[in-house]
C-alpha cells in the first residue's frame, strides 16, 4: 500500500505562535470528485487571521466516532446527500490551526475519497446548516483552477493530491 500522502506544506502560515499546547481537534473530510473530476470546496468567510479559505466538506468528529464515520456524517450534513458511496481507503492527512469561535486549536484532519454521478452536482437545501458552520459559498473546481488560483485553498497541496487519485 502507498504512503498516504500528507497536506502538511512548509509554506503553511501559523498565525499564532506556539503559546504552549493547543486543543486538539479530531476532523474526517471528504474529497468529492465529479464524473469530470472536478472536486466540491465549501468557501469559509472565517475572521482574520484566518481569512477567507476554501476546503472539502467534512469537521470535527463527535464523541465514539472515528475519522470515516465523522466525514460520512459531514458529508450527509454540509451537503443533504445520503447516497453518496465513501470509500474507507484513507487518501490524505493534514494538520493545520483552526478557529473555533474564539479559541484557536490544531485540527488532525483525516480525508477519504467520494464520487457522484451526477456533473457539478448541487448541495441540497442545507443552508440553515452552513450559516452555523460558517458555510458562505460551494463551487465546483478542476485541478487547473486550483493550481492556478490565488484564493487559499485547504489543504494548499490539494491539486496535487487529485492528481494522483485521478487516474
Amino acid at each position: 500500500m502507498a504512503a498516504i500522502p500528507r497536506g502538511d506544506d512548509p509554506a503553511e502560515h501559523h498565525p499564532y505562535p506556539p503559546q504552549g499546547e493547543l486543543a486538539v481537534r479530531l476532523a474526517g473530510r471528504i474529497i468529492v470528485l465529479d464524473p469530470e473530476n472536478r472536486v466540491l470546496l465549501f468557501r469559509y468567510d472565517d475572521p482574520p487571521p484566518f481569512g477567507v479559505h476554501w476546503s472539502t466538506p467534512g469537521g470535527g468528529l463527535d464523541p465514539g466516532e472515528d475519522y470515516y464515520a465523522g466525514a460520512v456524517r459531514e458529508l450527509r450534513e454540509e451537503t443533504g446527500w445520503s447516497d453518496v458511496p465513501v470509500g474507507r481507503r484513507e487518501v490524505l492527512r493534514h494538520d493545520r490551526d483552526l478557529l473555533r469561535g474564539t479559541e484557536v486549536r490544531r485540527q488532525h484532519e483525516r480525508f477519504f475519497l467520494a464520487r457522484v454521478e451526477v456533473a457539478r452536482r448541487p448541495v441540497g437545501d442545507v443552508n440553515g446548516m452552513h450559516a452555523s458552520d460558517g458555510i458562505a459559498a460551494s463551487r465546483w473546481w478542476t485541478v487547473a483552477e486550483l493550481e492556478t488560483t490565488a484564493e487559499t485553498i485547504i489543504p494548499p497541496n490539494l491539486a496535487a493530491v487529485l492528481r494522483g487519485l485521478i487516474p
